[in-house]
């Protein structure tokens, strides 16, 4: 579906972490570009840290006019490998699917992606006093706290932790 000033969004594939290279230098170009993003927990040098990275891996919009705009300078762009076809037709994207992901994006133009964990489910604690325990997730009492059954010196003792302290156990 085309908006109103004919123009429509667009996919295309970046070269392996190479998105945020692509975004800028069509962007530079004067291209409309989105790639949405995603800061998710990383652990370095253990300690935790947060990666910003594309919310797709690979991929990011472009948009076009189909009758106006030069697409051709896109395909030798640094960091693009290919625009998106199903054979010889450029793959568009709904507005309203564009629109939607914006939407949801908080304010500093971040997706966040909870990893919530399900009561029962074998956790590990990653940092703190406890690091190395392992134990059941029983249930979340806030945003900043969950409740964990750990073995302790032959009892099963309740803990409140932060959910950032935790990863599930494969």
């Amino acid at each position: 579906m085309e908006s109103s000033d004919n123009k429509a969004w667009y996919v295309i594939q970046a070269k392996p972490r190479n998105e945020f290279a692509a975004r800028d230098n069509l962007e530079r170009q004067g291209y409309s570009t989105y790639l949405p993003v995603v800061s998710q927990p990383r652990r370095r040098n253990n300690r935790r840290i947060y990666i910003t990275e594309p919310l797709f891996p690979r991929y990011l919009f472009i948009q076009l006019n189909k009758s106006t705009d030069n697409w051709s300078p896109i395909r030798s762009t640094i960091g693009v490998s290919k625009l998106v076809s199903f054979g010889f037709v450029p793959a568009k994207m709904p507005d309203e699917l564009i629109s939607m992901l914006q939407e949801r994006e908080n304010t500093d133009g971040l997706h966040e992606i909870t990893t919530e964990f399900k009561s029962g489910e074998k956790i590990r604690i990653e940092d703190g006093p406890m690091t190395g325990y392992e134990g059941v997730f029983l249930a979340q009492t806030s945003k900043e706290r969950v409740i964990v059954l750990l073995e302790i010196l032959g009892r099963e003792s309740r803990i409140k932790v932060s959910p950032d302290l935790l990863s599930k156990v494969s």
